[in-house]
């Protein structure tokens, strides 16, 4: 199915799949080489990526990983506003999703920086009543831009009820431009990452396009025992699976692999077409 996503004002088509590269501006993110603390770090980063293929950057300033630490409002603030800007400034034209579960922090990141797309982990960080799910999904509709919901649900059909409820409250306030993220590694054991990685096309039933953020995750170290920064081989075998399932945006560490990835895959498929 093809899709577009309106980032201020110009239409990104998903016909091909695109590669989102992740950046997180913080200390303690769980694989040690998406991290870049500093505005000529994050801005280098970014060229890389860009220059190997990817269109989106995901900054995040909070992370995610198993027993994370918290951080307060003012610091993820501090560090979004630095990573955006400086992503922003460096590259125009690039799409900019910012990885966050407090609105406020969306809000300044696409009002002050530049950012295109929410993406909202506040479903799978903490449990519904902890996060401002609710103003996260308002804000979205309010600054009109794409919003990326994850479900954090351990099976396939908790998986389809929690995105039919919650893609028909974002219809009802008016939003279009909605991103499945079925959450890999948020709410599952390893069996039920896996099991609903099988069933990853099932969710096409929604009509909406599909991100999936695998990479180096550890539903692939855990399984190879081995660790995040021996999972590259992993990530793209599963990303091809991702890929041949019909997902839309890949989420990546590693990027010039991802577009490897694609490409081989596009080829594949386009061939069984003949």
């Amino acid at each position: 199915m093809d899709y577009t996503l309106n980032i201020r004002g110009r239409l990104l088509s998903l016909d091909t799949p695109q590669i989102m590269g992740v950046i997180n501006a913080t200390p303690d993110s769980f694989y040690a080489d998406s991290r870049a603390q500093t505005e000529d770090e994050v801005a280098r980063r970014a060229q890389k990526m860009v220059d190997e293929g990817a269109t989106i950057i995901d900054i995040g300033g909070f992370s995610t990983r198993p027993g994370y630490t918290d951080v307060s409002l003012p610091e993820e603030m501090k560090r979004v506003r630095a990573a955006v800007s400086s992503v922003r400034r460096a590259l125009p034209q690039v799409v900019i999703s910012v990885d966050t579960f407090r609105p406020e922090v969306a809000r300044m990141a696409v009002l002050e920086g530049g950012a295109d797309i929410i993406n909202d982990v506040g479903w799978g960080l903490k449990g519904w009543g902890e996060t401002d799910a609710y103003g996260m999904m308002d804000m979205a509709r309010r600054l009109s831009v794409p919003y990326i919901m994850m479900a954090a649900q351990p099976t396939l059909r908790d998986t389809l009820l929690f995105f039919a409820e919650y893609v028909q409250q974002m219809r009802d306030m008016g939003h279009k431009d909605i991103i499945l993220d079925p959450g890999f590694g948020f709410g599952k054991t390893l069996e039920q990452n896996y099991a609903l990685l099988a069933s990853l096309e099932e969710l096409q039933v929604l009509e909406l396009p599909l991100l999936v953020g695998i990479s180096r995750k550890s539903m692939i170290y855990r399984q190879l025992n081995c660790k995040p920064y021996e999972a590259l081989n992993g990530t793209t075998v599963l990303n091809t699976i991702a890929l041949m399932k019909g997902a839309n945006i890949l989420r990546v560490h590693d990027v010039k692999e991802a577009a490897e990835c694609r490409s081989l895959v596009t080829a594949t498929m386009m061939g069984g077409e003949r």
